[in-house]
């Protein structure tokens, strides 16, 4: 059909897309399939393992049946198992890398209503990251035990595992302990986004009471302190960002006076700093700084004029990480408003795709709570909606 791509898939993989782009649907997925295979059969399983996937997800939305898009992501699916007894068995375990495999695995079987599979290997995926979290702990590596513990728990409170109550004492124990320690060194930031992830395991074990507040108010207090710190060294930039966290865990903390407080007084200075930055001729520091305006805005309950904020920051750069702030910036103001546990586990999910690299899942994810929760979020959503250009 196309000469002279036997044997080179990169070039079948381009060619297969610019065939699906061109309208040509039927002859780009008969080559999207030949470059899987062929990568498959050169052991290149990631690339193999990708492309299975995304040759499932386009049949999938390209025919509505999930039937038909099943054997590529089954193929998919399982190249992916391999990868990961693979790397399991290499000495170093990249815990990022890991992280790709098993979170395609279950985003599979979640899209193929799989819950026996979903279930099977999620409890496994726990169970490893539990274990590596140990082996890393007793090494004394605490940031490769953090990472691996968290991840356990996260597999374990999707599948409503009470295994989860067991990692977060862990994690209590490891935060508590780093915050303890950029504490006595007054590193504020450090200490403050310790205390903000203590809150969370903290939450876990005793629900959204006086201990989780106790936390977030802690960690805002740091950001606080390191706020001033960047003040007095003339930095506003990084002075506006972390009065922004501040407000923020005040909020979540229920402090919604002091949280407010600190949204007025860190709007006006974003204000300032974004003239700044456009009388300079530097926009998308003027974008980045505006959308820190609208979550600023957002955290004082101020939608509209968050959004305004938003509509501007958007007139320079649309990429996924504006989109998704906002939008957790919503999803907060809710949480904390409602004092609701179920809707902080799906934002504490939501930003752990996002700490982890998949933000197009995190953003995904954002948007689907988000109109689970429409008639709750009507006068956000439409203003967010208008924002963007969606009518």
């Amino acid at each position: 059909m196309i000469n002279g791509l036997d044997n080179n898939p990169v070039v079948m993989e381009e060619m297969a897309i610019k065939l699906l782009n061109d309208g040509k649907t039927k002859d780009g997925l008969k080559l999207m399939l030949r470059a899987a295979r062929l990568y498959e059969d050169e052991g290149r399983k990631e690339d193999a393992a990708r492309l299975f996937k995304k040759l499932g997800f386009i049949i999938f939305r390209r025919t509505g049946s999930i039937e038909k898009a099943r054997p590529s992501l089954l193929k998919s699916a399982y190249l992916y198992i391999d990868l990961i007894d693979d790397l399991l068995s290499a000495f170093d375990i990249d815990i990022s890398t890991l992280d790709t495999y098993c979170l395609n695995v279950l985003e599979i079987f979640f899209a193929l209503n799989d819950e026996r599979n979903l279930v099977k290997y999620g409890s496994q995926f726990a169970a490893i990251y539990e274990d590596l979290g140990k082996s890393f702990k007793e090494a004394d590596d605490v940031e490769g035990a953090i990472d691996a513990y968290e991840s356990a728990f996260v597999y374990y409170k999707l599948l409503d595992d009470e295994s989860y109550k067991r990692v977060a004492e862990v994690l209590v124990m490891l935060y508590g302990g780093i915050a303890e320690k950029n504490v006595a060194e007054k590193d504020f930031l450090r200490a403050a986004e310790a205390f903000e992830r203590l809150a969370v395991y903290t939450r876990a074990l005793f629900g959204y009471d006086a201990h989780y507040t106790e936390m977030m108010e802690t960690a805002a207090q740091n950001f606080e302190k390191a706020s001033k710190l960047s003040y007095s060294e003339g930095d506003l930039d990084m002075t506006t960002t972390l009065l922004l966290r501040a407000e923020y865990a005040y909020l979540l903390g229920r402090n919604f006076s002091r949280a407010k407080l600190i949204g007025v007084n860190t709007a006006r200075m974003l204000n300032q700093i974004v003239r700044a930055y456009r009388s300079q001729g530097s926009e998308m520091d003027a974008a980045r700084k505006l959308v820190e305006l609208a979550e600023a805005l957002i955290g004082m309950g101020k939608i509209r004029e968050g959004m305004q904020a938003y509509r501007k920051a958007l007139d320079v750069e649309t990429r996924v990480p504006f989109r998704l702030r906002v939008r957790l910036a919503i999803l907060k103001e809710k949480a904390a408003l409602d004092k609701s546990e179920a809707l902080l586990d799906r934002i504490d999910l939501i930003e752990f795709y996002s700490r982890r690299g998949r933000e197009y899942q995190a953003l995904e994810l954002a948007e689907k709570t988000l109109k689970e929760l429409e008639e709750q979020l009507k006068e956000s959503l439409e203003a967010l909606w208008a924002a963007e250009g969606v009518y």
